[in-house]
């Protein structure tokens, strides 16, 4: 009875999910969250007299999305300056996250939809003591990492710039600033790594009060003294304008001397009326009783018609 007990006991388990082996095993087959890349931007004095420290975390396209991450920072830090995903078309969008405070550190917690995430905080443990400077920074190996890189700008004005692993890549970068990077080919989870740097730097300016608009090309070698317009366009509808005043001007020249005057309308013309003197008519004049036409004194017969005047 004891045996069968057991076994129905057993049974039941089983069935209402006490105890399920296949769900446990599948549990741990699950490998634990791996970052395909990390890049770390080391910036001391850029715009704060502290150092803004930039994280780009990539992960591998087989995750499945979204998930959640914790990335640790130094307490001393507050609150990250910025987080954000990439979208595919290359923008970043700021989301939402979690502080909790433990300790030294601080763990910020977030569940990204998009495989880059982008973090980003100022550290105020910039050490000065006269014109030298010292900073260092740790990763505290929250993730395995197959590819860490650490570029660490060199401020405007710095000088004697000594980076903690030694590092013989320096580079200049598209701003004109030159950076120190370091390169690491994997790190397994809780495995921290650790850089520090010391320059020396005469003065509290920031560099980017001191960055300049660059150019996008190189500037030419000509002396001349003509100026350049910067802006084309004006010039071009100025231009326009003008040679269509000119050419309407033109054209009302040419039509006033083509066309012929327009003829005047067919009046009728108005007759002058002339007024003749009136003929004195001397008394007692004789007329041709047939014709009308007076004669003359003397005459016996019409001059007109020869009719034998009457007396």
């Amino acid at each position: 009875m004891k045996r069968i007990s057991i076994y129905i006991a057993f049974l039941l388990s089983v069935l209402f999910g006490w105890f399920s082996p296949p769900m446990i095993a599948r549990a741990q087959a699950l490998p634990p969250l791996t970052l395909r890349s990390l890049e770390v931007d080391i910036w001391p004095e850029y715009d704060r007299p502290t150092v803004l420290v930039i994280y780009h975390l990539t992960l591998p396209s087989e995750v499945a999305l979204p998930v959640e991450l914790r990335i640790r920072i130094p307490s001393i830090a507050g609150e990250p300056h910025a987080l954000a995903v990439r979208e595919a078309d290359g923008s970043l969008i700021t989301i939402s996250y979690t502080r909790n405070v433990l300790g030294e550190w601080s763990e910020i917690v977030f569940t990204t939809t998009s495989p880059e995430i982008q973090l980003e905080y100022y550290d105020p443990t910039l050490k000065k003591d006269g014109s030298q400077r010292t900073f260092s920074y740790q990763w505290a190996g929250d993730y395995a990492v197959d590819s860490l890189t650490i570029q660490i700008q060199q401020p405007i004005g710095a000088a004697e710039m000594k980076i903690t692993p030694n590092t013989t890549n320096v580079i200049v970068g598209k701003d004109g600033l030159t950076y120190y990077v370091t390169q690491v080919d994997s790190l397994s989870v809780g495995q921290s790594f650790e850089v520090s740097v010391q320059y020396r730097k005469p003065n509290d300016s920031l560099t980017a009060e001191s960055l300049k608009v660059q150019p996008s090309a190189p500037m030419g070698s000509a002396t001349s003294t003509t100026p350049v317009a910067s802006n084309p366009l004006p010039w071009l509808l100025g231009s326009l304008g003008a040679f269509l005043i000119i050419g309407a001007v033109a054209w009302w020249f040419w039509q006033a001397r083509t066309i012929s005057p327009r003829p005047k309308a067919n009046r009728p013309r108005r007759r002058r009326l002339v007024i003749e003197p009136q003929e004195v008519i001397p008394e007692g004049a004789v007329y041709c009783h047939h014709c009308g036409k007076r004669a003359l004194p003397g005459d016996r017969f019409c001059r007109a018609c020869g009719t034998k005047l009457r007396p």
